[in-house]
């Protein structure tokens, strides 16, 4: 990032000279003309206008022009560079996700496709050293997991080296052995998944998996609460809204494996340890604290108190920390016999003391020597002085509502209370730090001791800094002591700077930059600080916080930017997690849910992303098309049940292929698909080959309007059945209703014009019935045309012809007469 800003520098440098001395050049030559032309032509001019003063005009306009140009290019680079900072400052795999079923379209989201060409060329001119550097990196900080291949691998220098996406934020990287360097053995190698940032918010996969799926639904709950308050009365009713939404994400990301605190207390166990904290759930608190809990706005410093004991631990591993200095002593505090003797033992109370801890304070002062039974007659007033220093610091006035179980002091509610209070609690320390008690004490470690932590109660300035080790535990100590009636965040920044100049770190903390953009009221700051060291998830579910009552990080982060694509930061992150969500096949289905809430590409993505979903898998299929239920998107799921259909004929399940075509009420590939199986089974309809439509006519249901072409089989089924009861020698009933499937089936256009004619054979029983003709005049002059609309089609090539005798049609033909005559002097 370092190297980043200052090639970023440089260049802007270059380009702001560049610009200055072409507009110098131009202004040259457009003023020298014109200075030169007067001086010679212009009596007043001429008198008055030496050269030195025409070389002086021409000078200041170029210098001028020099000077303006340069400024306007530094301005432009420094708000190009403000604008993108959010977006091309992070890892270049956080903005590149493998989509496994989603692909990039230009047209849909043109801006993830130009951050991919921004950052492909930014990588261009250093890509073997950022290859190299994230593979080191990689195989240093975590074990990547190896693929192996199904040859083993020699061991020796790849022949081939192939990189593809991963989920999530990793690559494949296949190491693929030549022939030549292992010609005495079998090739092979190896496919390593390299993770390709540091986003790591300190918890496990399962927790991770966890916090995913049990974020979705506060999520869509507070998105349908805010598009249903469109305008808020009453700001409180949505700020606890918000507040709900903030206890239920952080109470998934809670360790699920806490400790559980054993049933007898150790006296001598200092610090008790009954969760294991993440980065991820600090960072969230400090969201909460500063801008969704709206009601402890008046005791925001203890609330830095009550975060700071829970997370001053995820700083000792880079950093020196009060708690790495209570478990240091906690691991000397077993051998010890007389710990008032250690200046360990002092050092380390003043240190807890100075970040609030009283109850921790307290109890190591309850470990005092005089304290035993044998020493209290003759440690008398030193027992005496430590028990009025720990009596002083357990009633010590707290600005807060309540206190949690066994953490030590007194609660005010209201300021004015709360400063009476403590004018008096200082006015007895400051009393006790004056006692003649302290000459009565023989003991010199608790005379220094004790005094020590009376400094640090009185707020002495130089007392607090030796006692803390970075500038957050200096800033709350201040807080405290120095300043204990400071309300909101008056004048906070200013402290927290003279805090980290004071206590100065050598490296940076994720959680330390975070507080610092919070102090410092930087939108930007704090929204870059997710997204570079918490990732997508974070980002996405933190920007709920941070517009919750906030107008000026609510404009920021709603403005439609033209460097954005047309959206909005809120709408980018959210499009950039879903794609990240859509790349897992466990999670694709909560995506919809977040491309939804996004105004501008959400649902054009979501139908980019149901398009890309494998219609072979039964059950993702059901899955996409309830979404498209859901999200009234009622095209995306005909078109689906269309490739779903097209898919399963292709690869001969021709039932599946059905069914689906006929849910999609698709009649012109059901008619294609109709034309094809008659011509597969044949050009007679006869019993052996009829055998082979059973199962496609169960599929077909009660509503024959979407079969499309295959309505014709249920209809002809019916015809056979009464067909066969005539056959059976059953009464005119049933010839009467075969009579009527038949004028059905010719009526129907979904008949195929080639199984006319077998089906006026098979007829020939009905059309010469011998009580009665069974079709009327209009009937059998229907049939009569299509016999010779029949016959006229036999003479077009390409006709497919039937398997009949060939005195079929006579007989049809003569059988139809007969049933007309008598049909006429019938009526």
């Amino acid at each position: 990032m370092e190297n980043e800003r200052i090639a970023r520098s440089k260049e802007c440098t270059e380009e702001s000279v560049r610009a200055g001395a072409k507009a110098a050049g131009i202004a040259f030559v457009a003023s020298v003309i014109p200075t030169v032309i007067i001086g010679r032509k212009v009596p007043w001019a001429k008198a008055h206008l030496n050269y030195t003063a025409q070389a002086m005009i021409v000078s200041a306009a170029s210098i001028s022009a020099y000077f303006i140009a340069a400024d306007k290019t530094i301005i432009a680079y420094a708000k190009k560079n403000a604008q993108s900072s959010l977006f091309l400052a992070t890892p270049m795999s956080w903005y590149l996700p493998p989509f496994a079923y989603l692909k990039l379209d230009e047209k849909l989201n043109p801006l993830l496709q130009r951050i991919y060409r921004v950052k492909c060329r930014r990588a261009a001119t250093c890509r073997k050293t950022e290859v190299k550097l994230s593979l080191r990196l990689s195989m240093e900080t975590e074990n990547p997991r190896v693929i192996p291949l199904s040859r083993a691998w020699s061991g020796h220098l790849p022949g081939r080296v192939s990189i593809c996406w991963g989920r999530g934020n990793t690559l494949k990287v296949s190491f693929l052995e030549s022939e030549e360097s292992s010609s005495n053995q079998i090739s092979g190698g190896k496919v390593v998944e390299v993770k390709l940032n540091n986003v790591d918010g300190g918890v496990s996969d399962e927790q991770w998996c966890r916090v995913v799926q049990g974020s979705v639904d506060p999520f869509a709950l507070l998105q349908s609460r805010k598009d249903s308050f469109q305008s808020f009365q009453d700001e409180n009713d949505w700020w606890e809204h918000v507040m709900e939404y903030s206890r239920e994400i952080r109470s998934l990301l809670d360790n699920s494996d806490a400790l559980v605190s054993p049933a007898i207390e150790d006296p001598k166990m200092v610090l008790k340890r009954v969760d294991d904290p993440t980065p991820l759930k600090a960072s969230w608190e400090l969201l909460e604290i500063f801008y969704a809990d709206k009601h402890s706005e008046t005791w925001i410093p203890e609330r830095l108190v009550d975060w700071l004991s829970d997370f001053d631990c995820l700083f000792s591993g880079s950093l020196p920390t009060v708690h790495e200095k209570l478990m240091a002593f906690q691991t000397e505090l077993v051998s010890m016999k007389a710990v008032e003797n250690d200046p360990s033992y002092w050092e380390a109370m003043s240190s807890a003391l100075s970040v609030g801890w009283l109850d921790i304070v307290v109890k190591l002062l309850r470990l005092h020597g005089s304290y035993l039974y044998d020493q209290l007659g003759s440690r008398e007033k030193e027992n005496g002085l430590v028990e009025v220093v720990a009596l002083l610091i357990s009633q010590m006035p707290r600005m807060r509502p309540n206190l949690p179980a066994g953490k030590l002091g007194e609660c005010y509610k209201s300021k004015p209370e709360f400063m009476r209070a403590w004018e008096k609690w200082r006015t007895q320390i400051t009393k006790l730090d004056c006692s003649a008690f302290w000459l009565q004490c023989e003991h010199k470690q608790t005379r220094l001791g004790l005094k020590n932590m009376l400094q640090v109660l009185l707020g002495n300035t130089s007392t607090l800094s030796n006692s803390t080790y970075h500038w957050i535990e200096l800033f709350v100590s201040q807080f405290l002591y120095i300043r204990p009636f400071t309300m909101g965040l008056d004048s906070t920044y200013s402290l927290a700077r003279k805090c980290m100049q004071l206590k100065p770190v050598s490296g940076r903390h994720k959680l330390m930059d975070l507080l610092n953009g919070i102090l410092e009221d930087n939108t930007e700051v704090v929204l870059a600080g997710c997204v570079r060291s918490f990732g997508p998830w974070m980002t996405v579910h933190a920007i709920e916080l941070l517009t919750s009552g906030n107008s000026e990080a609510d404009a920021i982060l709603h403005e439609e930017r033209a460097a954005t694509g047309g959206i909005c930061i809120e709408e980018l992150h959210r499009l950039i997690y879903a794609q990240i969500l859509a790349s897992h096949p466990e999670t694709w289905t909560i995506a919809p849910i977040y491309l939804t809430s996004c105004m501008k590409q959400g649902l054009g993505l979501l139908e980019n992303l149901l398009y890309q979903l494998p219609v072979q898998n039964q059950q993702i299929l059901k899955k996409s098309l309830e979404i498209c239920r859901l999200y009234a998107l009622d095209h995306v799921g005909y078109d689906l049940m269309k490739i779903a259909g097209v898919h399963y004929w292709k690869h001969g399940q021709k039932g599946l292929a059905v069914h689906w075509l006929q849910q999609a009420q698709d009649k012109p590939r059901l008619n294609w698909i109709a034309k094809q199986l008659f011509d597969f089974v044949g050009k007679s309809l006869s019993d052996e080959g009829f055998k082979q439509w059973e199962g496609i006519l169960d599929l077909l249901g009660t509503e024959s309007e979407t079969a499309g072409g295959l309505q014709f089989l249920k209809k002809y089924r019916e015809f056979r059945q009464a067909l066969q009861e005539v056959q059976d020698g059953v009464t005119n009933d049933a010839a009467k209703k075969a009579a009527e499937a038949l004028i059905s089936l010719m009526k129907n256009p979904s008949t195929p014009r080639q199984f006319w004619l077998p089906l006026l054979f098979d007829s020939l029983k009905i059309l010469n019935w011998n009580e009665r003709p069974l079709l009327n005049v209009s009937e059998t002059n229907l049939l009569l045309n299509k016999l010779q609309e029949f016959s006229l089609a036999r003479l077009l090539p390409g006709f497919s012809r039937s398997e009949l005798p060939p005195e079929a049609v006579k007989s049809i033909r003569l059988a139809l007469a007969t049933n007309l005559g008598r049909a006429i002097l019938e009526e």
